[in-house]
């Protein structure tokens, strides 16, 4: 899998077969024998960069018929949870599969996690995108997590989910000591409930967040904040297990 970068900076995720767009055509040999760093040129001379995907490029290109939690967010979740090599990390509310990738990406081959996702057509989508990434550190499970996680000894638990609070129990028992449960909500209306909740299994250390992220705009005249960005897309509640 490669992505191609055109003079307009669009990105296009092709495999080994003919690519056609606007500005022409490249042959399927000439991707086939293509490497990061080349410029292959369309039938009518224009130009695209060649490179090999990271995380962030698949995600952008890859099949999702759902919202995906934002890289803002996810930074902070990885950062907050000191997520790392080797951890053990349990998901839930896969979607397309965007955060269990980014999980998966940094725990590396000697850390896991496991995915889990109520409906069958998302966890398909997902299974399709992670296996298309190339992880094998990543295990997507059609099950409902309300009923229980099957994972023990666990650094992380995140939640995507409409009630996490139903999963603070299974979460507890599934953590290790020391470990982080980590939820992702729209509305306050939830933080209220979960942390109510979270004080109730006796977790530690609580906050909830809102990260605003805003662009600069560089121009002659001068520079400013960007009018158009990403303002609320959801609070990040942790907890810790002692």
């Amino acid at each position: 899998m490669r992505v191609l970068i055109d003079e307009r900076e669009k990105k296009y995720m092709v495999g080994d077969v003919e690519f056609h767009t606007d500005f022409g055509f490249i042959k399927k040999e000439d991707i086939i024998n293509s490497k990061s760093g080349d410029i292959l040129k369309t039938h009518l001379g224009r130009e695209f960069h060649v490179i090999e995907p990271d995380v962030n490029d698949y995600i952008d290109l890859m099949e999702r018929r759902c919202s995906i939690i934002l890289p803002k967010d996810v930074g902070i979740i990885t950062a907050y949870t000191g997520l790392g090599s080797g951890y053990k990390v349990v998901d839930a509310g896969t979607g397309a599969g965007a955060t269990a990738l980014h999980f998966g990406n940094i725990v590396g081959k000697d850390g896991e996690v496991n995915t889990y996702e109520v409906r069958e057509d998302f966890a398909e989508i997902a299974e399709r995108n992670i296996k298309g990434f190339g992880l094998e550190n990543i295990h997507v499970k059609c099950q409902d997590i309300t009923e229980g996680i099957d994972e023990k000894n666990v650094d992380v638990v995140f939640l995507d989910l409409p009630k996490p609070w139903d999963v603070v129990e299974h979460a507890q028992n599934a953590l290790k000591v020391g470990g982080y449960i980590a939820t992702y909500t729209p509305f306050i209306e939830q933080i209220q409930i979960l942390q109510r909740v979270l004080k109730k299994f006796n977790f530690s250390e609580i906050e909830s967040f809102e990260c605003i992220f805003r662009g600069m705009e560089v121009k002659a005249r001068g520079t400013r904040p960007k009018t158009r960005m990403a303002g609320h897309t959801g609070y990040l509640t942790f907890a810790r297990h002692l």
